[in-house]
């Protein structure tokens, strides 16, 4: 049985045990609803303070240290359930546990001689935590048979009925598990156990019974806030990030929370676009527990989305170098780069950036940030080169005219400088032209690709003598025409400034004239505008 299954199992192992009912605090409470891992400083600082209650004291914790694998551990507290009475069953059970898989023989001998004591034979709860020690070892089989010796003992009673369900979950048969878990809560409609195990059983399968479930448990226990716990769980896992947000709020005030659900509310908060909220989790987690993966992590993406990059570069160098076990993601990165770029720390941040890709490929839209910051820097020749792996990524039928045109922006920008040789600058603007030609094949109706065709063989054509932008600043000004909307003004005005001064060199006066005019009604006292019209006066006043 695999390994993840056990700690399952072990996680929802509860030991229901009447006999002790009358002793029970809280950690113990907590141990038998089914929340070991909230339940074990409470059981620590039982184990001292209570003597009364120490040897089941010391059967929960030796079980919850064998859930997390510390066998030395659970052996000494079994060991230590037995100081007072060595025969004690319970802690004899949980030390043959621990061997079983080790030294099977031995283990199965020490058990059944500890339930033939007169003080077991007749009380289904030892039998029942017999059936345990096999269940979590994926003894499937052998638990059966110590289940079928507690019902020969008693047959309607809750604890079994939540034992015969986990078996039934080791088979994975989970609507019979959830049956008997059912069957628990007929028998004792207290059994809080019962309630959360059935949530868990059906939480990946039908969320929706699960949350009745638990909300039937929250009506019958308004006071016990670990419900609130589980169902944020689900509604974490299934995104429903505000209702999971206000759950975890409210379980928080239990008092019992540790790391890991500071970690789920702080991420609840952060999905849920709190960032405020969620950094200030994160920052009370971190003084509790600064070398936390999770909390650093966190703060840095806090910091950076409420664009605090200063903070977040700290935060940063706290994930990266000063955390314990860390594992780092491609968000990670990612994260720290846009930190790093936003300060206009661009070499620091591409490199950030380009680990991000390593650690996952299939964020190819990182490559356009790359592009972007080599663009920042003035260096055209990495922004093209970093544009073009990921243009190059993507499927033609998912490539989008936006994706095309800021190619050809690219090359647009590297004709326009005036630093490079006389070729460079030709073939950048020719390529960028053809681009700009795909992207007005591609939306018919809309001027961006002949406008950008025009500024490219405006470059071209400098002194418009040949007039190269001609025809896409026509056909720009009569795209943008229709629209009449005063938001194009400025892509108007030149396209017939443009027009204006090719038909002025032409010595066209008539069409000069009308474009002038054209920018006069868009801008009265444009000073272009009137400059050209005062020209085409004065020259038409020499030639008469």
């Amino acid at each position: 049985m695999k390994r993840n299954f056990l700690f399952l199992i072990l996680t929802l192992f509860v030991v229901n045990l009447s006999v002790f009912s009358a002793l029970e605090d809280q950690g113990l409470a907590y141990y038998k609803a089914g929340f070991p891992l909230v339940a074990k400083p409470l059981l620590i600082s039982e184990y001292s303070t209570d003597q009364s209650t120490r040897q089941i004291t010391c059967f929960y914790l030796g079980n919850i240290y064998f859930s997390e694998n510390k066998l030395d551990s659970a052996e000494i507290y079994f060991k230590k359930g037995l100081v007072d009475k060595d025969d004690n069953v319970l802690n004899t059970i949980g030390l043959a546990m621990l061997k079983i898989k080790a030294n099977p023989k031995d283990a199965d001998l020490e058990i059944q001689t500890v339930l033939k004591l007169r003080s077991a034979k007749k009380n289904p709860d030892f039998f029942i935590a017999a059936a345990n020690a096999y269940l979590v070892n994926g003894l499937v089989d052998q638990a059966v048979i110590y289940q079928d010796k507690a019902k020969d003992i008693k047959t309607k009673y809750a604890p079994l009925a939540i034992l015969m369900g986990d078996i039934e979950l080791a088979k994975k048969n989970v609507g019979n598990a959830c049956s008997n878990y059912e069957l628990a809560i007929l028998y004792d409609a207290n059994c809080k156990e019962a309630y959360v195990k059935y949530a868990r059983a059906y939480r990946n399968v039908n969320s929706t019974l699960a949350i009745d479930m638990l909300n039937r448990l929250k009506v019958k226990e308004p006071t016990f806030l670990l419900v609130d716990k589980e169902l944020a769980d689900i509604y974490y896992m299934n995104n429903e990030f505000d209702k999971a947000a206000a759950l975890y709020d409210s379980y928080l005030k239990s008092g019992n929370t540790n790391a890991q659900d500071l970690i789920k509310y702080a991420m609840t908060l952060f999905f849920n676009h709190d960032f405020p909220k969620s950094l200030q989790i994160a920052n009370d987690g971190l003084k509790k527990e600064p070398r936390n993966p999770a909390f650093n992590r966190l703060a840095m993406y806090n910091n950076t989305d409420l664009k605090q990059y200063d903070d977040a570069i700290k935060s940063a160098d706290r994930l990266f170098n000063q955390s314990d076990k860390a594992d780092f993601t491609y968000l990670d990165y990612r994260y720290y780069g846009q930190a790093l770029s936003q300060t206009k720390q661009y070499d620091l941040a591409i490199v950030q950036y380009q680990k991000a890709i390593d650690a996952d490929s299939s964020h190819v839209e990182l490559w356009k940030d790359v592009s972007d910051m080599y663009n920042e820097k003035g260096d055209l020749d990495n922004a093209i080169s970093s544009y073009l792996k990921y243009e190059n990524s993507l499927a033609a039928d998912k490539k989008t005219a936006d994706d095309v045109i800021a190619l050809g922006k690219l090359y647009y920008t590297l004709g326009s400088k005036d630093s490079i040789n006389a070729d460079v600058k030709k073939n950048a603007l020719v390529k960028a032209d053809s681009i700009f030609a795909l992207v007005a094949k591609m939306e018919a109706t809309n001027y961006r690709g002949n406008f950008w065709r025009a500024r490219a063989n405006s470059l071209l054509d400098p002194e418009t003598s040949k007039g190269l932008a001609k025809p896409f600043y026509e056909q720009t000004a009569t795209l943008i025409e229709s629209k009449a909307d005063p938001k194009y003004n400025a892509i108007l005005l030149e396209c017939y400034r443009y027009l204006g001064f090719y038909y002025l060199l032409k010595m066209e006066y008539t069409t000069s004239n009308s474009y002038w005019n054209k920018i006069l009604v868009v801008e009265p006292n444009n000073a272009t505008a009137l400059k050209g019209i005062e020209g085409i006066k004065r020259a038409q006043k020499s030639k008469k």
